[in-house]
């Protein structure tokens, strides 16, 4: 059985990617999505494996210190990494997205050279801007620096594969669902 592809969606905090990746992932039966590990606190509706898995610090850099972890990032004081064996597992038997930062992106290419990175763009930066202030959950503060790592972060979005802007999230969606039907082979015996 051929393992399926790797797919790494990127995108600035606020520009949308879980409203998307939800639609992707509903629209294709051969995807998995792949549960990264965090420090940061759960956020309200958010559950244990399914989201991220909820770690201590102590905790993700014993992970580190095993090797774990895929690829790994520390951002805004707290750590995100793709587990491994969670990965591998789920690529034996489907197509796997990956929600990672452009650091763990690049490092994801490093390791797996022939894995797809799409980068979703906000239409403007003030369209960011007023996604993160529509919240109500983000301090001014937190607003700045979510800004600042969103202009970093939009900056890479020449590093990878394909740019997607999510003016709209149906068509984003259609989008990214074209490349991964371009990109991804069926696997041997279907999922």
């Amino acid at each position: 059985m051929s393992k399926g592809k790797l797919f790494a969606i990127s995108g600035a905090s606020g520009v949308g990617k879980s409203t998307v990746l939800a639609k992707v992932m509903a629209a294709r039966k051969d995807l998995r999505f792949s549960v990264s590990a965090t420090t940061r606190p759960p956020r309200p509706g958010e559950a244990e494996g399914v989201n991220y898995f909820f770690v201590t610090r102590e905790k993700f850099e014993d992970m580190i210190a095993h090797g774990a972890f895929l690829e790994y990032d520390a951002h805004e004081g707290n750590y995100y990494g793709t587990p491994l064996a969670q990965l591998e597992e789920k690529q034996k038997k489907s197509h796997v997205i990956l929600d990672i930062e452009p650091n763990g992106a690049f490092n994801l290419r490093r390791k797996m050279p022939d894995a797809v990175l799409i980068f979703i763009m906000p239409p403007s930066r003030e369209e960011l801007e007023r996604r993160l202030r529509s919240r109500g959950d983000t301090s001014e503060e937190q607003i700045a620096m979510r800004l600042h790592r969103a202009q970093w972060e939009m900056d890479q979005s020449v590093h990878y594969d394909y740019v997607v802007v999510n003016d709209q999230v149906d068509a984003c969606a259609d989008e990214i669902l074209r490349i991964i039907a371009e990109k991804a082979q069926d696997l041997d015996g279907g999922i």
